[in-house]
């Protein structure tokens, strides 16, 4: 009977995600020519190199970007491995997003550059929102979007789910996050579903989508993970294992320091295969240091 009580998790552990100070710290991506993306990103989209750096007896580089510093603003996290050059995006990662006052002339900037424009800027079908959709060096997709002003440009990133609800759910309680948004179009069989920790216009946001029927889809090897911080990464790991339970998904990484760096972390997979790291919040401000 003890046993039993002891695998049930106390509410206040379960409510412990909308408590913790959290917030999306980045996206980690892999890239075939660092220097090249550095260029793209920097000339046509203006973002600023924040930090780089090289690990040579692992083989492989890095590169932060983004609006604004580490500290307050969601980044790039680039990746190179050595004598890689070209990965598989797969069919489940969606798109990025960037909020821009004038996606017109930021697209007249992206194609002056060379850049590949795959949908002209216009208002979206149905609606007012101005958009645009550009291709960088490496394949991923981007969503320049109109807005007045944001504190945070750099403002979605898009993965294809097979069950929204049962994402909304794992995201709601896993990670504490808010549903800011829901979506249904049935004329063109798809629905979507934001989650993050403010309203869409002042943060970043995941933009969960379904597309009517399709419950799978490909990984590949290009898109990495996000990283999100927490104050507690043992109790926070404690609530993902739970929720696993109940919902599916996979820990890959029990909490803990990593060796040599010392910042806590653990990671987990969820409902569909898409990987999430919690980070100390104290450890990433002593690293960034």
């Amino acid at each position: 009977m003890a046993e039993g009580s002891a695998a049930v998790p106390s509410t206040e552990l379960l409510e412990w995600p909308k408590k913790d100070k959290r917030r999306m710290l980045h996206a980690v991506f892999r890239v075939g020519d660092l220097d090249r993306t550095i260029k793209f990103y920097t000339e046509c989209f203006g973002m600023k190199l924040l930090r780089k750096r090289d690990i040579p007896e692992e083989k492989y580089s890095n590169a932060f970007l983004g609006f604004g510093p580490e500290e307050s603003h969601f980044v790039f996290e680039l990746t190179y491995n050595y004598g890689v050059t070209s990965y598989d995006i797969g069919t489940g990662f969606g798109h990025f997003a960037i909020a821009t006052p004038d996606v017109y002339k930021m697209v007249e900037d992206i194609r002056a550059k060379g850049g590949d424009i795959t949908r002209e800027p216009g208002p979206v079908k149905g609606g007012t929102s101005v958009i645009a959709f550009v291709k960088d060096p490496d394949g991923y997709i981007f969503e320049l979007i109109q807005r007045a002003s944001t504190p945070e440009p750099l403002c979605q990133v898009m993965l294809r789910v097979g069950d929204l609800d049962r994402s909304v759910k794992f995201y709601e309680k896993a990670l504490g996050m808010k549903l800011v948004k829901n979506v249904d179009r049935p004329e063109y069989k798809y629905s979507i579903a934001m989650m993050g920790y403010a309203e869409e216009h002042e943060t970043t946001v995941l933009e969960l989508t379904y597309n009517y029927g399709v419950t799978e889809y490909t990984k590949g090897n290009a898109y990495a993970q996000v990283a999100i911080s927490t104050d507690d990464v043992y109790k926070s790991g404690e609530v993902v294992e739970h929720v696993i339970q109940e919902l599916g998904g996979k820990v890959t990484r029990k909490p803990g320091p990593i060796p040599g760096i010392n910042t806590k972390i653990t990671s987990f997979l969820d409902p569909d295969g898409w990987k999430t790291v919690l980070v100390d919040n104290e450890d990433f401000l002593k690293e960034l240091k």
